[in-house]
C-alpha cells in the first residue's frame, strides 16, 4: 500500500465508519492516521464518482454497519465497485467536479474554522428532506446558521450535478430507485469479470497496475459483488481451529452484514466455506439460545444490545 500511495497523484481518504460517506482529496505525501481508508489514485475523476449517489448506494449495501453508523471496508466497498467506461470528455467534466466540490468544501471551513462537514451534510440532508416533502419541518435557527455558513445550497447544486454526470456516465436513467442501482451495479461487475476472465481489464491505474497486475491475468477473476450476502474478501480468511476463535469470528462477520445472513452465505466468507456449513449452523443455533443471535426465516442477525 506504502508503494501504491508514493507513486499515486492523489490520495483520497474516507473514514472506516461515518454518518455521512464523504471522499477528501490530499497530496499522496500525507499519512492517514486512525481508522481510514486510503485510496491511491491517478486521475480525480474518481473523487467524483466515489462522491455520487450511485457509489453511496453501493457502499452503504455492501459495507454493512457498526452499529447505527455505516462502515466503509476499501475490499468490500471499492474494490468490487464497477466504475464506467468513461470517454475522455466524461473524465474531464467529472474531473472537474470532483475538483470544484473539494475546493468549495476547503473554502467553507477556512472561513469558518467552526464549520464541520457533519453539521453541513446534515443540514444538506434536510435540504433534501424539505425537497421531496414541502411539509416536513422547516430548518432550526441552528440549521439556517449552518446553511448560510456552509453555503449549503451551492453544496447541494455542486453533488447534484455530480449524480447527473454519473447517471450519464453509465449511460443509465436518472430516477433509479436504490435497488435498481444496486441491480445495475451487480450485473455490470459479473459482467467485468467475464470480462476479466477473458484478459480485458479497464484499468484505474494502468501505468502503475499493469506491470504489477497485468500477468496471468486470464487466470484471474475480478472481486465479484454479493450484495445480498456478507462481501468475501478477495483474500478469505481462515477457520479458526479453537471454538472461541470461532465465535468471534461468526460474531464478526454478522456485524458487518447490514442484513440477516444465512448460515451457508456466512459459511463462504471463510477458506474452505462450503464444507463449513453445518458447524457455522451448530454455531448460529447456540448463539441464538444465549441470546446474542436471532433468526428470521433461516437467516441470522447479531442482537442489538445498545
Amino acid at each position: 500500500m506504502r508503494q501504491a500511495c508514493e507513486r499515486a497523484k492523489k490520495l483520497i481518504f474516507t473514514p472506516e465508519t461515518a454518518k455521512h460517506r464523504l471522499f477528501h482529496l490530499f497530496e499522496n505525501n500525507v499519512i492517514a492516521e486512525g481508522s481510514i481508508c486510503v485510496i491511491a489514485v491517478d486521475d480525480i475523476w474518481v473523487h467524483a464518482i466515489l462522491e455520487s449517489a450511485i457509489h453511496r448506494t453501493w457502499s452503504l449495501r455492501a459495507g454493512g454497519r457498526l452499529g447505527p453508523t455505516p462502515r466503509y471496508n476499501k475490499t468490500r466497498c471499492f474494490d468490487p465497485f464497477p466504475f464506467p467506461d468513461l470517454t475522455e470528455k466524461q473524465k474531464t467534466h467529472l474531473r472537474e467536479l470532483g475538483e470544484r466540490l473539494d475546493a468549495f468544501r476547503k473554502e467553507r471551513q477556512a472561513e469558518h474554522p467552526d464549520l464541520t462537514m457533519t453539521g453541513m451534510y446534515n443540514v444538506l440532508e434536510r435540504l433534501r428532506e424539505l425537497e421531496a416533502n414541502p411539509d416536513a419541518p422547516p430548518l432550526t435557527d441552528k440549521e439556517r446558521v449552518i446553511h448560510e455558513k456552509g453555503l449549503v445550497s451551492v453544496l447541494k447544486q455542486i453533488h447534484d450535478e455530480i449524480d447527473a454526470a454519473t447517471f450519464d456516465a453509465y449511460g443509465w436513467p436518472r430516477d433509479l430507485t436504490d435497488e435498481e442501482i444496486l441491480e445495475r451495479l451487480v450485473a455490470l461487475n459479473k459482467a467485468r469479470a467475464e470480462e476479466e476472465k477473458r484478459g480485458l481489464v479497464r484499468w484505474l491505474r494502468p501505468d502503475y497496475q499493469i506491470p504489477r497486475f497485468g500477468k496471468g491475468l486470464a487466470k484471474e477473476e475480478q472481486v465479484e459483488a454479493t450484495l445480498d450476502a456478507p462481501a468475501i474478501a478477495a483474500k478469505a480468511p481462515q477457520w479458526p481451529a479453537a471454538l472461541p476463535d470461532q465465535i468471534r469470528a461468526v460474531r464478526a462477520v454478522l456485524a458487518q452484514a447490514e442484513r440477516p445472513v444465512a448460515a451457508q452465505d456466512l459459511a463462504r466468507a471463510f477458506k474452505g466455506g462450503r464444507k463449513r456449513g453445518e458447524r457455522v449452523t451448530e454455531l448460529l443455533e447456540s448463539l441464538s439460545l444465549l441470546g446474542q443471535v436471532r433468526e428470521d426465516g433461516g437467516k441470522y442477525f447479531l442482537v442489538d444490545r445498545g
